[in-house]
Order: structure tokens, then sequence, then C-alpha cells
């Protein structure tokens, strides 16, 4: 059964590379917004994209954090790490700057999100797995990651609910 996910991820960047892990059908996940409809959401201010994320992250089982070169500066993604790790989700970050874009191509390795959330004394990081996401070129690493999201996915709610913090 596919899982029901929240996609976190930098939406100017990587929202090409979102798009084909989404479009993997092996899982259940928010509807994206084209570019002209996010605008418009981020248009009507912080409350506005604060209930966008309330509202999409509702009756989902995991946050797939989708890190690609500036994920990690992005503070409305470091909220919706938080938030689902609060609320007893899984959370799990996926490495996709090795595939391709729109423009056929691939983008430099990013900072790692988790690492710059803090958990009582530790980092994130310590609970958090960032997978890369092995493979020679976009093809293989597209193929990795269709091969063991699920798998993923299963792990980073397992942990999730054994943590006690």
């Amino acid at each position: 059964m596919a899982r029901n996910v929240f996609f976190s991820f930098h939406f100017d960047n990587d929202c090409w590379r979102t798009q084909q892990v989404r479009n993997m059908g092996a899982l259940n996940g928010q509807k994206l917004y084209t570019p002209n409809a996010w605008e418009e959401v981020k248009r009507k201010g912080s409350a506005a994209v604060e209930r966008w994320i309330d509202e999409n992250m509702q009756d989902k089982t995991c946050v797939v954090v989708l890190v690609g070169t500036q994920t990690s500066q992005r503070p409305w993604v470091r909220q919706e790490i938080i938030k689902g790790w609060n609320a007893g989700k899984g959370v799990l970050g996926i490495r996709i700057h090795s595939l391709l874009d729109e423009k056929q191509s691939p983008s430099l390795l990013g900072a790692d999100p988790f690492s710059l959330i803090t958990l009582g004394q530790q980092k994130l990081s310590s609970q958090v797995k960032l997978i890369n996401p092995p493979g020679a070129d976009s093809k293989a690493v597209y193929a990795s990651i269709q091969q063991n999201i699920e798998s993923w996915i299963e792990n980073a709610i397992q942990v999730r609910k054994a943590y006690r913090g």
C-alpha cells in the first residue's frame, strides 16, 4: 500500500526534480502546486503558507525532504521538518541533486538540513537519515530512489515511533 507523504523541498530550484520523485508511483503525496499557484499562496503571507502546510501535512505518515543545493537554507523547509517531527511523523531526507532538471542539468550537493535543527541536546541528524542515492548518472539515481523509497520511508516511520526524547 502506498504511503501518504508530505514532500518538502525548495520550490524554485527543485520542483522539476521533485515531480520526478512524485511521479514514480510508489507514494501518495500532496498535490504539487504550479509556480503561479505557489506564488499566490506566498503572496497571501506567512499565515497562508502555514495554513497550507498544516492542511497538506494532515493525514500524512512521513515528511520526505527532497534535498537539493539550497534546501537546507529554506525557512519553510525547516519549519516543515520540525512540524512533521513534532507531530510524530517519520522524517526522511533524499538527496536529489543528481537528478536532471528541465534543462537536463544536475545541481550541486546541498548541506544536510537536519544538522541545522536541534533536538534536545543533539542534532536532528542523529535520528533522521539523509540518503544519497547511489548511481553514476541521473537514470541510475532515479532507479535507486524508485527501488528503495518505500523501505526508506518505512524505516523513517519506525525510527520516529521508537524515539523517546
